[in-house]
Order: C-alpha cells, then sequence, then structure tokens
C-alpha cells in the first residue's frame, strides 16, 4: 500500500484510462474549499485544473482517450466558499449553485453542461464516452439524469421520492450503479423533505442500487439500515465495491465492501476503525485506490492511498 497524499482533505480520486493519472478534489488550508488537481503517479506531481472559485467536487476523466474532464462547481453563481454543513443535522448539502463543467485535461476550455435552476452535480461519463450520468433536481426531486457529452439530450433515469446520486457506469456501459434514500414512512419523508428545503441532505441510510442502462430493471442490492454509498463496479461487472458503516463501530466508521450485482456474498474488505471511502479499480484491475483517515499528519485528514489487488 502506498500513500499518495499526506494532508489535508482529499477524496474522489479516479483513474485516467491509461492509467498513469488520477483525478481528485483536494482541501488543504483553512479558508478555502475543495478544488479539482490532477495528480501524475509517476513523479506525485499535482496540478490545479478547475478555476480556484467556489467549491467544486465530483471530477472524472473522458474515456478511452482522456481527452475531457467533467467536475461540478458553483464557481458562476458563487466564487466564495459557502458556509460549512452542520453535520449533526445534515450529510451534506446540495448547493443550487452547482453545476457540471467539460474541459480540457489541464482546465482549459471550460464548458458549462448544465443550465437548470438548481443543484446539478455528481457528474461521470461512462467509459466510452458516449454518455454522463449525473444528480439534479430539474424536476423537483434528486435524481439520476444522463445527457450526451455535450450537455444535450438530457433524460431523467429515476422519479422516486428521495435522494438518488453518486452513480458510476459499468464498465461495459449496460449498467449503472449508484446509492439512494427513499423514504418510507411519513416521519422519514417529512425529515427528507424539511432538509431538501435547506438545500441538504438528510443524514438517513443509503442503499446500492443497480440499473440497466436505458432505466429499466431497477434492483436494490443492500438492505442493511446503514449509510452504504460510492459503489463502483469491480472488474468483470459481476460485483461492486462500495462503503458502508454497516458494523462500524460508530457512524464514521466506514470500511469497503464488496457484493455480486444481485446482492449475494458479501464480504468486508477493511477493517480500519475510521473512513475508508471512494474505491475505484485501475482500468487493467490491478489496482485499487481509495481514501482514508488512516496516516492522518492532523485532526481531519484524509489521504489517497494505493494498493495492489488480488483477487
Amino acid at each position: 500500500m502506498q500513500m499518495l497524499t499526506f494532508e489535508g482533505e482529499n477524496a474522489e480520486a479516479y483513474w485516467s484510462s491509461d492509467g498513469t493519472k488520477l483525478i481528485l478534489q483536494v482541501h488543504v488550508e483553512d479558508g478555502t474549499c475543495d478544488q479539482i488537481y490532477v495528480m501524475d503517479l509517476e513523479s506525485g506531481e499535482m496540478e490545479m485544473v478547475s478555476t480556484g472559485k467556489g467549491v467544486t467536487t465530483c471530477a472524472y476523466w473522458k474515456y478511452p482517450n482522456n481527452d475531457k474532464i467533467i467536475y461540478c462547481s458553483t464557481h458562476v453563481a458563487m466564487a466564495d466558499c459557502p458556509p460549512p454543513i452542520d453535520r449533526s443535522k445534515y450529510s451534506w448539502m446540495i448547493h443550487p449553485e452547482f453545476d457540471v463543467f467539460e474541459a480540457n485535461p489541464d482546465g482549459s476550455e471550460l464548458k458549462q453542461l448544465t443550465f437548470e435552476p438548481g443543484y446539478d452535480a455528481e457528474a461521470t461519463y461512462a467509459h466510452d464516452g458516449s454518455s454522463i450520468i449525473y444528480t439534479s433536481v430539474s424536476s423537483g426531486d434528486l435524481e439520476l439524469w444522463t445527457m450526451d457529452p455535450d450537455g444535450s439530450n438530457k433524460k431523467q433515469m429515476t422519479d422516486r421520492l428521495g435522494y438518488d446520486g453518486g452513480a458510476f457506469f459499468s464498465w461495459d456501459g449496460t449498467k449503472i450503479v449508484w446509492r439512494a434514500h427513499h423514504p418510507e414512512t411519513e416521519e422519514d419523508t417529512a425529515k427528507y423533505l424539511a432538509a431538501f428545503k435547506e438545500n441538504a441532505v438528510t443524514r438517513a441510510p443509503l442503499q446500492i442500487w443497480v440499473m440497466d442502462r436505458d432505466g429499466s430493471n431497477k434492483t436494490q442490492i443492500t438492505d442493511n439500515g446503514a449509510a452504504n454509498f460510492c459503489p463502483f463496479f469491480m472488474p468483470g461487472d459481476e460485483r461492486i465495491i462500495f462503503a458502508s458503516n454497516t458494523k462500524g463501530v460508530h457512524p464514521g466508521d466506514f470500511n469497503l465492501w464488496i457484493v455480486d450485482i444481485d446482492g449475494n456474498n458479501l464480504e468486508q474488505l477493511t477493517t480500519f476503525p475510521a473512513f475508508d471511502a471512494f474505491p475505484m479499480f485501475s482500468p487493467d484491475g490491478t489496482k485499487l485506490v481509495f481514501a482514508s483517515n488512516r496516516n492522518q499528519k492532523n485532526d481531519g485528514d484524509t489521504n489517497i492511498f494505493l494498493c495492489d489487488w488480488v483477487d
């Protein structure tokens, strides 16, 4: 195992298609907020590729040629950092100023892809570069949408009340995996809607779901009452790796787990008693990158780790 970053909040590190670079979000100094960086894995050097304004999240490479990146940012409507989240009440904020942007890998030729009022974020490409999936409030709720890489042909993919987000395509492009919270009781519905009005996602269980690329055959994979998120298809597309606080010693104790796409053969991978999350396999399936609280220099640090994968 190798530690790739050494200070600050580093998360959501995703591989380029040639396995030589990572794109990630980084926040090091107080008074600043997350910005998007590209890391060269051979040299370890990092370059900021976002604007340095507002807050950013959810960057991803356009496979198969790495000729574009996407990320989500508030910089058009809000150049400063937003107010900090009240984590005693909410899991994260859904800032209405977020939109999805495309750029060259060095950050140049920035192009806005979403213009609808409200939150548009959590965007990733299909691995053939043909489509983008993202979360939007365009319909009045937090639903998954797809669009063409130029921002056209937007289609709504989910329609249940609640949060649907953090979606990724399978490697072969035929399926989509995501995390969801669909309130079932009147009390849970009221909590969700109250948080939604505050532009936030309430602290509630998240379950992993899979559907076909066209939105059909929606299937719930986990059902454990825990917070399960950042799912990603493993090589071969028959299993899913994800983070969960099920069996954690406290709510922030997230570990990596794997499960078959039918929900069977659940297996715990890590046992570190804090935060392990945001896993992604290298395109050749030999390496795994993830974010973790382990080896902290300062309280609150989250760093990026790289390890070999032996199935």
